[in-house]
């Protein structure tokens, strides 16, 4: 009569070899079962057992295997809700190559929920590439919100606006921030605010169900000065008073600390802070933009991340 403890060891033995057949040799469960002379429920169970057992140790050997490593230190470094990182290109001096299609995926996730929910959108180049990347859909059960203006200083159009474009291609219902970025005067913008209709879409973006942003840098090259929207000695006042970084054309210093005065006191777009309870997603990455980005994560201006592995790297540094 055999003894448990033979029954036992005997049991192991099988679970060890369904869960190599399994995970090793790449086997169903249905072949497993065919070789091992069981049936297909057991071979289940045993394939489990072995995971249970910790007879089998599954090790993802491949460069996505580092970028779920770091995800999971930002995660738990900064208390993040979310944080998805891409592999780099060492070879690319792209800012948006990988974390385009990282955010468009996201996007994509959250439009294709069936429940009605607000989606708000920053603008600038990732945010633009992102929503080039989305597919056709059908979402008129969604609200998609501006976060900023879509006017530039020449009274144009803003190059980088998105709003119409995602709208176009998800079919959802969507609301423009009809102001400049950088009003030219405290004055003017105290009047843009109060218009019914800028007052509306302020009021559905601060009940935004999902907030994507971009993140901007505040070097000789910030996106803010190369497209107009402030001066160089605009640009060089911020530097002097600490600011590292901008979202949605709001400046904040490297503790992540909105800056008062200065250029943000003409800036109408929706005003940005601590995240709280709201999903607030920032995509970005780069040299250039790691000073930024880290502040926005110390200061809790975002709490969702999407960037690359080499940028991902030097914030858990």
């Amino acid at each position: 009569m055999a003894r448990n403890g033979d029954r036992d060891e005997s049991r192991l033995d099988d679970a060890a070899r369904a869960g190599w057949l399994y995970y090793v040799a790449g086997n169903t469960q249905d072949e497993i079962a065919q070789k091992l002379g069981i049936s297909r429920q057991s071979a289940q169970r045993l394939v489990s057992l072995a995971i249970s057992k910790k007879l089998i140790k599954v090790r993802l050997d491949h460069p996505i295997a580092s970028c779920m490593s770091l995800a999971e230190a930002l995660v738990k470094r900064y208390g993040l809700h979310y944080c998805d990182v891409v592999p780099s290109d060492p070879s690319s001096n792209s800012t948006v190559l990988g974390i385009a299609e990282a955010a468009a995926a996201y996007l994509e996730r959250t439009l294709r929920s069936p429940a009605p929910l607000i989606l708000a959108l920053g603008t600038g180049r990732t945010i633009r590439a992102s929503v080039d990347q989305l597919p056709a859909m059908d979402c008129p059960q969604h609200k998609i919100v501006s976060l900023v203006g879509n006017i530039a200083p020449d009274g144009s159009a803003s190059f980088y606006d998105v709003i119409t474009r995602i709208s176009d291609v998800v079919k959802a219902p969507h609301f423009p921030m009809p102001v400049p970025v950088v009003a030219s005067s405290v004055e003017e913008k105290a009047v843009l605010l109060k218009l019914k209709a800028v007052a509306h879409v302020c009021d559905l973006a601060k009940r935004a169900d999902v907030t994507m942003v971009g993140i901007g840098s505040l070097d000789d090259n910030a996106p803010l000065f190369e497209d107009g929207f402030i001066t160089r000695a605009e640009l060089r006042a911020l530097h002097k008073a600490g600011a590292v970084g901008e979202i949605v054309g709001w400046a904040y210093d490297r503790h992540g600390r909105i800056l008062t005065g200065l250029t943000n006191e003409r800036v109408a777009s929706v005003p940005i802070g601590k995240t709280g309870t709201a999903k607030v997603i920032g995509a970005a990455m780069g040299p250039a933009k790691l000073s930024a980005v880290r502040a926005a994560l110390e200061g809790q201006l975002i709490n969702g991340l999407i960037t690359d592995e080499a940028t991902a790297k030097s914030l858990t540094e």
